[in-house]
């Protein structure tokens, strides 16, 4: 069996089943890096060691791993898409705004013997802030575990809307949660819960603004999350930027009818199935929000994330790439 050493600076469950499937082929092996910098002789025996290098975006992390691998010709797989292939100058958003995180991301990207990203938005994203042509990039949409309840979920008192993420500076306009929480002032009919670990100073904003339709339910574990998406009958996300959107892929497949903005890539992962707003404005989500408790999307939400974000396409899709990989060092 092959070693394989697997790249990352977060644990994000996206990342994880990244990790999970490609064990299921490869002697894997972690380089868990969340800091910028790692000691140069642990990576160069880990690279060494290695038959395939598969990492997650091009960050200080990946820099030292990926440079070796192109050094000594080993078969590299790098996965990008969200702040290193960014660039939005209105909240500081992105490593192609410029300076030394552009020149370093845009130099391990280069590098990579296949660049990969989960998204057609992303992949034009990255041609238009790094030049790089986009028949150099493959697109792997995020695989979806299937966590829901099989049974249609009971309908509640209240309407539910539903919206998740960090609560951090950035993320009030980045995630659309500011709008979030002005727009349950503009819906007083639906309870609107906002689910997330809260930094204080923006939970301290939030809090001001917010309705008494509004709560702030923090960092929820799994299966408590997972109840609230079954309870939920809309998912908001009102977002300026997404490379994907997997947590509006998880609401979907809890048949939440999703409320999207225009942004990245968010019309890509709903399709048909929910309502994609031309902006961000409150008054606009609310429109939405309403429109979304009459129409009846709820299975066809739930299909389209079966059909188009399997975790076995994804498995099919790493298999395949990291097949190529293995034939190129081969010919």
């Amino acid at each position: 069996m092959q070693r394989l050493l697997f790249v990352k600076s977060r644990r994000a469950s996206f990342i994880e089943l990244d990790q999970q499937l490609l064990q299921e082929r490869f002697d894997l092996h972690e380089l868990y890096q969340p800091g910028h910098f790692s000691d140069p002789r642990t990576v160069l025996r880990a690279v060494l060691g290695a038959d395939v290098i598969v990492g997650w975006w091009a960050s200080w992390h990946t820099f030292l791993p990926f440079t070796l691998a192109w050094l000594l010709r080993k078969p590299s797989l790098l996965i990008v898409g969200g702040f290193d292939t960014a660039a939005e100058p209105e909240y500081g958003y992105g490593y192609q705004l410029g300076g030394p995180r552009a020149t370093l991301s845009r130099f391990i990207m280069r590098r990579a013997g296949i660049l990969m990203t989960n998204s057609e938005y992303s992949r034009e994203e990255i041609h238009r802030n790094t030049g790089i042509p986009p028949e150099r990039v493959r697109v792997l949409h995020h695989g979806i575990p299937d966590q829901a309840d099989a049974a249609a979920p009971e309908t509640a008192e209240r309407p539910l809307a539903l919206t998740v993420g960090i609560v951090d500076r950035m993320n009030l306009d980045r995630k659309g949660l500011r709008v979030f929480a002005q727009t349950a002032a503009l819906v007083p009919e639906v309870d609107f819960v906002l689910a997330g670990r809260v930094t204080p100073e923006a939970g301290a904003e939030l809090q001001r603004i917010a309705p008494d339709n509004l709560r702030l339910a923090g960092w929820l574990e799994d299966a408590e999350l997972a109840a609230l998406r079954q309870r939920a009958r809309v998912y908001v996300q009102a977002s300026r930027h997404e490379g994907f959107g997997v947590a509006v892929a998880e609401a979907m497949l809890a048949r939440c009818v999703p409320v999207v903005t225009r942004a990245g890539a968010l019309p890509e992962v709903v399709g048909s199935a929910g309502v994609v707003l031309d902006d961000g404005d409150p008054r606009s989500v609310a429109v939405g929000v309403r429109e979304a408790l009459h129409l009846d999307l709820g299975e066809v939400a739930r299909r389209r994330v079966l059909e188009h974000f399997s975790v076995q396409q994804r498995r099919e899709g790493l298999f395949a790439l990291t097949d190529e990989l293995q034939r190129r060092r081969a010919s």
